[in-house]
């Protein structure tokens, strides 16, 4: 695949679309680009993030907690979930920030982390 991506783009370099002249320096600068818009411990953690909202479980849960803060009893009646199952999901959405904890007494109650993150999860979010 390697050879094959710099035939492409010396294609693209040779068409009109692409303004870049040299193919080699246009590869170096399209490499410096992508290494520009993060790191790779920056995207690992973004990736964590989303594969955490990537479960329909988890993302009943943010909704819910987006609404009203809510404690593990709770969760597990309103989606029909044994305890260590609803801990699990909850724990792993901690564990990103999606959401937090708070004790009161005896009972430890959930909620969203930010606003933000029910608005990425509604799709709501105005650009």
């Amino acid at each position: 695949m390697s050879e094959t991506v710099p035939e492409r783009l010396r294609r693209l370099v040779s068409s009109e679309i692409c303004e870049a002249e040299n193919t080699a320096e246009y590869a170096s600068e399209l490499r410096q680009f992508a290494q520009g818009v993060g790191s790779e411990q920056y995207f690992r953690s973004k990736a964590r993030f989303f594969k955490a909202l990537g479960n329909p479980t988890r993302l009943k849960m943010v909704k819910m907690l987006a609404e009203r803060e809510m404690c593990v009893c709770e969760v597990m009646v309103a989606l029909d979930l044994t305890q260590p199952t609803a801990s699990h999901h909850l724990n792993i959405l901690e564990r990103e920030g999606i959401t937090k904890r708070r004790r009161e007494g005896k009972w430890i109650l959930y909620s969203i982390s930010r606003q933000e993150i029910a608005e990425l999860v509604d799709g709501s979010r105005q650009p």
